[in-house]
């Protein structure tokens, strides 16, 4: 993959598929970009490829066509960006706005944390392995972030896991922390640590 670029005005990375979502509003006056969070999906759960996240974070996924849809396929939700099985990557919301990606949540007793928080969604879930082109790409995805947004160099990463204990538990044991730590090097001193599958 080329290296990463973003359009620091505009919020958009360069040369990615882009599918804009309309869940997504404006930060807090006055609030940067201070948390990256990692989640994990996928839609039907367990199962990959596929148009359905798209059609989540549009608000257009048809709730007959799986019975796990009926119950989410009214939510509004979103996230900055997804990173495929394979390492492509698609945007939905650009980076300076606010993304509907961790509901309730809290970091260091900091409610609210789609206010200051990137959302990076890898296509997975909890008990399968990631593969090694997600972690390429995300370890280049947050070496971008850190790049364009001074806020962000020294920022924690951590999992909606971490953010929502005892509600959310993704990306889950199947990501491993240490592995994304030492992708990124020295600027990933804040990287979440407790799960090293």
């Amino acid at each position: 993959m080329n290296e990463l670029v973003i359009d620091v005005p505009e919020g958009w990375l360069q040369l990615v598929r882009r599918v804009p979502s309309p869940n997504a509003d404006c930060r807090p006056t006055g609030v940067g970009l201070e948390l990256i969070v990692i989640h994990g999906i996928s839609l039907p759960p367990g199962q990959f490829g596929g148009s359905a996240i798209d059609e989540l974070f549009c608000n257009c996924l048809e709730p007959s066509a799986h019975p796990y849809y009926r119950d989410i396929a009214r939510m509004k939700v979103s996230s900055h960006a997804l990173i495929s099985r394979d390492g492509s990557i698609t945007q939905y919301v650009p980076f300076h706005q606010r993304a509907w990606h961790a509901g309730r949540s809290s970091y260091q007793g900091r409610e609210a944390c789609n206010d200051f928080s990137v959302g990076i969604e890898l296509e997975g879930c909890d008990d399968i392995l990631y593969t090694d082109e997600q972690y390429a790409t995300l370890a280049q995805l947050v070496r971008a972030l850190q790049q364009a947004y001074p806020s962000l160099r020294a920022a924690p990463v951590v999992g909606h896991e971490h953010i929502a204990p005892g509600r959310k538990t993704d990306p889950g044991p199947a990501f491993n922390w240490q592995r994304l730590t030492a992708m990124i090097g020295h600027q990933s001193s804040q990287i979440n640590q407790s799960s090293s599958a």
